[in-house]
């Protein structure tokens, strides 16, 4: 087989699989790169080692006492492809309406054929609620994606996390105690945080993105605060700024800065809290000027997006249309000609009449899927190298199978439940967010000049 070149994009086979292309690579079949050849074996190999997995960032900790899955029984990791597929699909038979399987934009091609509704985190939750009558809501995504289907569906359904070594590393930088301390340090500067002043403002109105566990988004809910997506987060960022003179945002630095940067606050204002260091590493003169205080987390995904790279795009490609994640660095975003969520990237290619190059920077499962469903486009990955969500890619279709195969035997394997003690404060920072509506027709938001 004459070796083909997929390390810019994928368009020679159009396949919507990554895990093809990552084989095909390991195998030498063709030429490319990958972050990490331990991402062509079974995740079943590192589940109950700690770490966040094979392609993940050196520098992403995994917290003490992250869950992990336990071994996935031999017939499932030694079955094929194919025969996962039919088995997969056979328990759907069988369990008919009983149970939505949700598929994360991320996953893997796969898995998400099984889905019977993917998106974005928020919108597989809503998904969810579509179906009350479900006795089980199989989430191939996160584990912090199982948490929120969790608070928005009723309580005697299931929600179940194929892999519970499914976790995510910007989630875990911003735990419960780390922000519990910050909001102490931070009372220590601007005094009762609870107290208005002459214009009706209290001192901090937090703000967490929808990545971030239940605890965090009990945390925000308890004190006033609210939760943001990547399609929301400039409605979400406005209704604080109408309740408290700033705002701290956690845990993906990049976002907050990205859509407060859109909204004029200038960057002087928006000083970083490593929870590592005393008052997180700002001064007190730093923190009273403040808009916004940006959580000192990030995206490795989309992290690993470069200015670089969208220069060489544009080299090789004349006329190539650059839209890329939110949570990519702000000179990424700024040298992007568009910035949008993952929704927002799917549409805008939906929307183009005429054929278009596009080079996208947002995680390789969603590019790849793209250029396969429209090839009258040519639609390629910034990053040359093969290397999905790290945690996304735990979820395979073996585990998948073993928690379907469970429901038809009447056991339910897996299942994550947030205690009402969180579930409570946590439901109330997401109905203010529901209630906070953007504009009828939200725009891409950040076009050539954020």
């Amino acid at each position: 087989m004459p070796a083909v070149n997929i390390t810019l994009q994928p368009r020679p086979e159009l396949d919507a699989s990554v895990d093809h292309a990552i084989q095909a690579i390991v195998a030498g079949a063709v030429v490319g790169e990958t972050c990490n050849t331990d991402l062509a074996a079974g995740p079943w190999d590192f589940d109950t080692r700690p770490g966040y997995g094979p392609g993940s960032s050196m520098g992403d900790v995994i917290p003490t006492g992250s869950p992990r899955q336990g071994e996935l029984p031999r017939e499932y990791r030694e079955a094929s492809e194919a025969e996962l597929d039919e088995r997969i699909r056979a328990a759907k038979a069988a369990l008919g309406d009983r149970v939505v399987v949700l598929g994360h934009f991320y996953q893997r091609e796969e898995v998400v054929v099984h889905a019977d509704y993917v998106g974005d985190s928020f919108q597989l939750a809503n998904a969810a609620l579509e179906h009350p009558d479900a006795e089980a809501i199989v989430f191939c995504g996160v584990h912090f994606m199982a948490e929120t289907a969790d608070l928005l569906s009723r309580p005697e359904q299931a929600v179940i996390l194929p892999n519970l070594a499914a976790g995510c590393s910007m989630a875990d930088m911003a735990d419960i105690d780390q922000v519990e301390e910050c909001w102490e340090q931070l009372a220590e500067v601007y005094g009762d945080m609870d107290a208005t002043d002459a214009e009706g403002l209290v001192p901090v109105i937090p703000v967490t993105y929808m990545n971030s566990s239940a605890a965090i988004k009990g945390f925000v809910g308890r004190h006033g605060g609210i939760v943001c997506t990547s399609s929301n987060a400039r409605t979400v960022l406005e209704w604080a700024f109408q309740r408290g003179r700033r705002v701290l945002f956690f845990p993906d630095q990049h976002l907050g800065r990205n859509t407060a940067k859109a909204m004029g606050v200038p960057l002087e204002q928006m000083p970083m809290w490593n929870p590592r260091k005393p008052l997180g590493g700002a001064s007190v003169g730093q923190l009273a000027d403040a808009r916004v205080i940006l959580w000192h987390g990030f995206c490795s995904v989309h992290r690993r997006f470069s200015v670089d790279q969208i220069d060489k795009a544009r080299a090789e490609h004349p006329g190539v249309r650059v839209i890329v994640h939110p949570e990519c660095p702000m000179e990424v975003v700024d040298a992007a000609d568009e910035a949008g969520s993952t929704d927002y990237i799917r549409k805008a290619i939906e929307a183009a009449t005429e054929p278009t190059t596009f080079a996208i920077g947002t995680e390789v499962n969603l590019v790849q899927r793209l250029a396969a469903d429209h090839p009258q486009h040519t639609i390629f990955c910034l990053d040359p190298v093969v290397c999905p969500c790290s945690t996304m890619y735990r979820i395979h279709p073996g585990y998948l199978a073993w928690v379907l195969e469970g429901l038809v035997a009447g056991e339910v394997r897996n299942r994550i439940t947030v205690p009402a003690s969180v579930a409570d404060p946590a439901r109330v920072a997401l109905e203010r967010m529901l209630a906070a509506k953007p504009p009828a027709a939200p725009a891409a938001a950040w076009e050539n000049a954020s």
